[in-house]
C-alpha cells in the first residue's frame, strides 16, 4: 500500500457521505497529537453543551499520541458519549486533519484542536447562524486566547460590529490571519466541495479560510464563543524555533493567489507580506527571551526584513543583534 505524504500537496478528498447515513446536526471533530493535559478541558467544554446523540458528534481522532492513554481518558471524561479513533500510526496533523473531516457525519463540522475550548452556547448560536444564512460556507465567532491554565490574556479583534455576512471577507482574509480555528465552524458539504486541509503545517488554516472566502459568504458574531489556547508545546510554538513559519506562510501567500480577483491580487499579496512581516517582526523579542533563544531570533528578524522591508522589521532586526552583541539577559 502506497504511504500517504504527511503533507498533502493538493486539498485531499472528503468524501460526500451515503445518502442512508443517519445525520446529526453537529460533528465536533477533536484532532489530538500529545496534548492530553488540555484533553480533559476540551472535552467537558463540549459536554457541558451536549445536545445529546441525536443532533451532535463527539469524537477525539487521535495521531499515536505517545504522552498518555488517550482511549482512557476519553473513556473516563465521556463515559460512552464520545467516540474514540487512533490512526494506525503518525500520519501527521494534516492527515489527521483529513481523517477527522471523512469521519464527520453532521452537516456542520466544527474541527475543535485537543488543546482548545468550545464557548458555552457556540453550537447554538452557529446552528441558528446556519438557518438564517442557508448559503453561508461558514460561520465565525470572537474568540479568546487564553495560556497554560486556562487564563485569559488576550481577545479577539471583532471584524465588524454587528452579526452577519462579513463585508468584503475574501479581501480581508487573503491579507493576514484573523481567525483560529475553534472559532470556524464550517458545513461539511463545504469541506466535500473544496477538499480538505493541505501544503503547510503552519498557515494550514489561514489558506482554508482564504479558499472558503472565495467560494461561499462567511457570517460572523462578535460574541467571543472560542478559546484558543497559546502554550509552548504547540506545533506554532515549535515553528517558531526553526523559522519554519515564515517560510510556510511564504508558501500559503502563493498558494491563496489563484482564490483572489486578477486585479487585486498584486496589492493583496504585498499587504499580506506587510502584515506578516510585522507579525514575525514583533515575535522576535518572544523566541529571544521566552524561548532563550537568541539566534533563532535574529534569524527570525532577518527572514522578516526579507519578506518586506519596512521601519518596523528594520528596527526589530537591529534590536535583536544588538541584544545578542551586548547578551542581553542570556
Amino acid at each position: 500500500m502506497k504511504q500517504l505524504n504527511r503533507i498533502p500537496d493538493q486539498p485531499p478528498a472528503i468524501k460526500p457521505l451515503a445518502s442512508a447515513t443517519q445525520r446529526p446536526v453537529w460533528s465536533v471533530m477533536i484532532p489530538t497529537y500529545n496534548c492530553s493535559h488540555y484533553l480533559e478541558a476540551t472535552l467537558k467544554s463540549v459536554l457541558d453543551q451536549d445536545p445529546g446523540p441525536a443532533l451532535m458528534q463527539i469524537e477525539v481522532v487521535d495521531d499515536c499520541s505517545t504522552d498518555g492513554d488517550i482511549a482512557a481518558l476519553v473513556a473516563r471524561i465521556g463515559q460512552g458519549r464520545v467516540s474514540f479513533y487512533q490512526q494506525p500510526e503518525n500520519r501527521g496533523s494534516l492527515r489527521n486533519f483529513e481523517t477527522c473531516l471523512n469521519r464527520a457525519k453532521g452537516h456542520f463540522v466544527h474541527l475543535l484542536h485537543g488543546d482548545d475550548l468550545s464557548g458555552q452556547g457556540i453550537y447554538q448560536e452557529a446552528a441558528r447562524l446556519f438557518e438564517e444564512y442557508p448559503h453561508a460556507g461558514a460561520i465565525c465567532t470572537g474568540f479568546s486566547y487564553i495560556n497554560e491554565q486556562g487564563i485569559e490574556i488576550n481577545k479577539s479583534r471583532a471584524l465588524q460590529a454587528e452579526t452577519g455576512i462579513i463585508k468584503d471577507w475574501l479581501a480581508q482574509i487573503a491579507t493576514g490571519q484573523k481567525m483560529q480555528p475553534p472559532a470556524v465552524l464550517v458545513r461539511r458539504s463545504v469541506y466535500e466541495q473544496l477538499g480538505g486541509f493541505f501544503g503547510i503545517h503552519y498557515g494550514e488554516d489561514w489558506e482554508m479560510w482564504v479558499r472558503i472566502a472565495a467560494n461561499f459568504p462567511v457570517v460572523y458574531t462578535p460574541d467571543r464563543l472560542a478559546y484558543y489556547r497559546v502554550h509552548t508545546s504547540n506545533i506554532t510554538s515549535r515553528y517558531f524555533l526553526s523559522c519554519q513559519h515564515i517560510m510556510d506562510i511564504a508558501k500559503v501567500i502563493e498558494l491563496i493567489q489563484p482564490y483572489l480577483p486578477a486585479d487585486e491580487r498584486s496589492r493583496l499579496k504585498r499587504q499580506a507580506r506587510y502584515n506578516w512581516s510585522l507579525y514575525f517582526a514583533r515575535t522576535t523579542d518572544m523566541t529571544y527571551h521566552k524561548y532563550n533563544a537568541p539566534a533563532q531570533a535574529l534569524n527570525q528578524a532577518g527572514k522578516a526584513f526579507r519578506m518586506h522591508q519596512n521601519k518596523v522589521t528594520f528596527f526589530f532586526f537591529c534590536k535583536i543583534l544588538l541584544k545578542i552583541m551586548l547578551r542581553y539577559k542570556q
